[in-house]
């Protein structure tokens, strides 16, 4: 038996198999610990329902994913949206150094995902997929890229992006906790008082975000506000797409041409716009709130499109590779949040914490880099530098390096095929 979905239908599928996932997230404790996303929980289990269906010959289903990039696009172009320079400058020092921390984890991660499966003897594109697509860009990254990569020549590169991803977010949130607790019992670190100047500043702008939610709260969304929006981010695609052709047909890497996915030019675009005319208080601004919702409903309906329409049988030839990559990948976290990014960040109470934070940051998303922080500040004490921090670099701004970086790697792992 054949199931085919149309594109309205396959929509409305996808969100109901986002709610099972959210429902079996609030009922499973290790759905909780490990902060798996709801798509991903509701996605897999359907793969592994069709896989079965599939491997014993009763239904095969059959999707129209029309949607799937659009919603995709939306995600990442409010990315750019949320792109605010002034925002940022608030995070003083701590901000740059965590970013430079990040932007350089992202290139090891490429650098040893392309090395390991050299060595290997296997198509170095895999190596990519098991570095920074999947572990600092998490399973949004991972369902965009996939697609480009199978443009690339790597069959099944979906399939694999989703499966590193999972992997990534598991064992981000593993090692967090334990290595933040290990770096603040081995060096003895009280929690900070925050009596200097800089830290006082965090605090201040921590408080100035907590008054404005309470003044949000009292004026309400409106249509306007959420097609100020849609307009800015589907203009932004649109001429995103005219500037990667541009930039296509005029700038080269190793002698192959840029290839810059449409989202990386309508991000950038969308971020130009909202740091110039469209900056906070001119009336071209965009309500924060309203983006923030687009970008969240985008991320959530794409990720369960592309994890209902991946096929888990395609994973069998190369499990075993990935796996030890993945795993050298885990090892690499685990080191360079220990040593490198506890001594860049001050080596202090709020750098061990954030060393935790950035082993979920760095293997999953944001939230699992919080959760993992939120361990460690329950046990140890609070700390309010590393809790701003970290989603400022999370939010968007790595984002945006981690997707010109895994373009230059792609550009040049071609070279080693």
């Amino acid at each position: 038996m054949i199931l085919s979905f149309n594109v309205m239908q396959t929509v409305g599928f996808a969100i109901l198999v986002f709610l099972v996932g959210k429902f079996i997230r609030t009922k499973v404790k290790f759905f909780q610990t490990f902060c798996v996303p709801a798509p991903v929980i509701g996605g897999f289990l359907f793969a592994i329902i069709r896989f079965v269906l599939a491997l014993t010959g009763l239904c095969t289903f059959v999707f129209d994913n029309t949607l799937k990039d659009p919603f995709m696009m939306v995600f990442f172009t409010s990315i750019g949206v949320g792109a605010d320079l002034d925002t940022l400058k608030k995070g003083g020092k701590g901000f740059v150094y965590f970013l430079l921390v990040a932007t350089f984890l992202v290139i090891f991660q490429d650098v040893l995902g392309i090395f390991m499966c050299k060595v290997i003897g296997v198509d170095s594109l895999l190596g990519l997929i098991c570095g920074s697509v999947t572990m600092v860009g998490g399973h949004g990254s991972a369902g965009a890229w996939g697609s480009t990569f199978e443009e690339h020549g790597l069959f099944n590169a979906s399939t694999f992006c989703m499966a590193a991803a999972t992997f990534g977010v598991i064992m981000g949130s593993v090692i967090g906790g334990p290595i933040g607790s290990m770096l603040i019992r081995r060096n003895h670190l009280a929690k900070p008082t925050y009596n200097d100047s800089s830290e006082n500043n965090v605090l201040e702008s921590l408080e100035k975000v907590n008054a404005g939610a309470s003044y949000k709260e009292l004026v309400p969304l409106n249509a306007f506000d959420f097609v100020k929006v849609l307009g800015l981010i589907f203009i932004s695609v649109g001429l995103g797409s005219i500037l990667q052709v541009l930039i296509k047909n005029n700038v080269s890497i190793l002698g192959n041409p840029l290839s810059l996915p449409s989202y990386v030019t309508a991000m950038i675009l969308a971020g130009i716009f909202v740091n110039t005319i469209g900056k906070k208080g001119s009336k071209f601004a965009v309500d924060e709130r309203a983006n923030s919702i687009c970008g969240d409903v985008g991320l959530n309906i794409f990720l369960v499109m592309a994890l209902i329409d991946i096929n888990l049988l395609d994973l069998k030839d190369v499990a075993g590779i990935m796996l030890v990559v993945l795993l050298a990948q885990t090892v690499l976290m685990a080191v360079y949040a220990y040593f490198i990014n506890y001594w860049v960040m001050g080596r202090n109470y709020d750098a061990a914490v954030l060393s935790g934070g950035l082993c979920g940051f760095g293997m999953g998303a944001t939230y699992n880099g919080i959760a993992n922080m939120d361990s460690i500040t329950e046990r140890f004490g609070p700390s309010p530098k590393a809790y701003f921090v970290l989603p400022m670099v999370g939010a968007f701004a790595i984002d945006i390096i981690n997707s010109l970086s895994i373009t230059v790697f792609l550009n040049i792992a071609q070279n080693f095929r």
